[in-house]
């Protein structure tokens, strides 16, 4: 659990800032980009996060960017260890489940499966990923892979800005990631694309992820989603961690802002869930059990915030009444 020491978070002192040093960083970072792609696992991003510290502050003591780590290394080692935990999750013994969420989805939508249904009106029948994609394609498939960065980006952001805010946030992203990961140990499950492989579902069905952005020649084929690949588990389905930290990060923030424009967040975890199951990702059936570790993660941590906030308050004394009149008598 992340503790809560009274270390504040560095703030940048502009007199310190390096051209010189963002201008290498910048390259560093576009070498990169093009040698290994887009970083997919948050780790690595919270290490470049550093390195940008680094970078515009380079003329500070060395101490004093070590110092991040002491508020960083237990989520970066969590995040690490959920990676490649991820990765061994299918290779525990457990059966792989393939028609029980087809029949789930199949009765909650009357006997047609979503799936199916959207890739026949939106991709073709059958769907096929060499085809060009559809204007639609390429916003989708960029909310994908922005769940890769988001959630990260925006640790770093809070850690900036309110370090308080930020262990909260990390505490709720760490326990949907643990909440993930024992559902995908527990109940590895085959997604849609891989129940059309195995013929349980219509072989018009493509896994078509990476197709809004076959023109742009960032996921045309196997280098492409290998670039753009972290440690992989096929078979990591039940619950959509998409799903359900798209929705944490509307949540959060929903939470503490005050506009009516904050409503719109909602329209990141919609549009998350509506491509998922369009792409072949996941079921509704994943999307629901994301949900649900969003409710169940946030209200837990919810009251455990009331306790600590109970716990701080300070206890007022009551001076009894009838001890209160035989003072003042005798005074």
């Amino acid at each position: 659990m992340l503790q809560d020491p009274p270390v504040a978070a560095p703030t940048a002192d502009r007199r310190t800032s390096s051209p010189l040093g963002l201008l290498v960083y910048a390259a560093a970072l576009t070498t990169y980009l093009v040698l290994f792609g887009l970083p997919k696992q948050p780790w690595l991003i919270v290490a470049w996060f550093w390195l940008a510290l680094i970078a515009k502050d380079v003329r500070k003591p060395w101490r004093e960017h070590v110092r991040f780590w002491r508020d960083w290394w237990l989520p970066v080692g969590l995040l690490v260890l959920y990676t490649y935990s991820r990765g061994l999750a299918d290779q525990l013994g457990f059966a792989v489940h393939v028609t029980e969420p087809i029949r789930f989805d199949r009765w909650l939508f009357g006997g047609t499966l979503p799936t199916e249904y959207l890739q026949q009106h939106l991709c073709g029948n059958p769907c096929r990923r060499s085809e060009p994609p559809r204007w639609y394609d390429v916003g989708l498939t960029t909310v994908y892979y922005s769940h890769f960065f988001v959630t990260p980006v925006l640790a770093a952001w809070l850690w900036l800005r309110d370090r308080m805010m930020w262990i909260g946030y990390m505490r709720r992203y760490m326990s949907l990631c643990a909440v993930a990961l024992t559902g995908y140990v527990v109940y590895p499950m085959a997604p849609p694309w891989m129940a059309a492989h195995q013929g349980a579902i219509s072989h018009g069905v493509a896994r078509i992820t990476g197709r809004g952005w076959y023109d742009l020649g960032h996921s045309g084929g196997a280098t492409g989603q290998q670039k753009l690949s972290a440690v992989g588990n096929q078979v990591a389905a039940m619950p959509s961690l998409h799903t359900a930290l798209a929705l944490f990060v509307a949540i959060f923030f929903i939470s503490r802002l005050s506009s009516p424009r904050r409503w719109l967040l909602l329209l990141y975890p919609a549009a998350m869930s509506f491509l998922l199951v369009y792409y072949a990702e996941h079921y509704v059936i994943d999307v629901l059990a994301g949900y649900a570790a969003v409710a169940v993660v946030m209200t837990l941590w919810a009251l455990w915030d009331r306790r600590g906030q109970r716990l701080v308050e300070p206890v007022p004394v009551v001076v009894p009444e009838e001890r209160t009149a035989q003072t003042t008598s005798t005074g």
